[in-house]
């Protein structure tokens, strides 16, 4: 049951449709789900108006599929989907970093620092869902640095899609060192200002990913991915 009264003052629909967003995300409630009104009113302690509204936002967002007579369900994730999101990813993320390295200010260099070392720790304590966590932050945070809105807007879309992704591919450990390594590295290129070394960095960083989700692929199919 949601706690209401807990959260700010958005509008009981808002609060619904990000909450179900939230839960489609983080795998909560699973790809292929079928999303039934009554019960999730119930779960939610909402009525079916906001659900359904909900539900028809997820729609547009390419989250859910609604077919006629059938029904919604939770869409599901594809390899090409997965791959697609990190070639936009791939050149977005490489310019950020660029745009970070000559824009950000001491204290932000420092802060970048702290997630990346933070993630670090996470890594080693084997925490997925710290990981998953602080590498979100992080990569949003070199998108803060750039001190550009659009850019912020057009990246937060993408990192969104990305999300459902973290929780497959970080379910094998073997991702945790590598993309640590990785980490530090853009940080130190962004902490000294080196454009060029960050951009590359980044680049290669989503490159590597984009290989490991790859490589995945017959395993991702095996518990429902295409």
């Amino acid at each position: 049951m949601m706690d209401f009264e807990m959260r700010s003052q958005k509008p009981l629909k808002e609060i619904v449709y990000l909450e179900l967003k939230h839960k489609i995300l983080t795998g909560e409630i699973p790809a292929g789900s079928r999303l039934m009104e009554v019960d999730l009113a119930k779960r939610m302690n909402v009525s079916r108006t906001p659900i359904r509204e909900a539900i028809r936002r997820l729609n547009d967002d390419g989250l859910v599929q609604m077919e006629a007579r059938k029904g919604a369900y939770v869409a599901q994730i594809s390899i090409k989907d997965m791959l697609d999101v990190f070639e936009i990813r791939e050149d977005m993320e490489g310019f950020c970093a660029y745009l970070a390295a000559g824009r950000s200010s001491n204290e932000q260099k420092k802060q970048l620092r702290r997630i990346a070392e933070e993630y670090q720790t996470a890594c080693l304590n084997r925490d997925k869902m710290r990981i998953i966590h602080l590498d979100e932050e992080f990569h949003n945070y070199i998108v803060a640095c750039c001190d550009n809105d659009t850019l912020r807007q057009m990246v937060e879309y993408v990192q969104e899609l990305s999300l459902r992704f973290r929780y497959l591919y970080y379910e094998d450990d073997t991702l945790y060192e590598e993309t640590s390594k990785q980490h530090i590295a853009m940080m130190e290129a962004i902490e000294s200002g080196d454009g060029d070394a960050a951009r590359r960095l980044a680049d290669s960083h989503v490159r590597a990913i984009k290989e490991f989700v790859f490589s995945l692929s017959r395993r991702l199919k095996e518990g429902g991915i295409k």
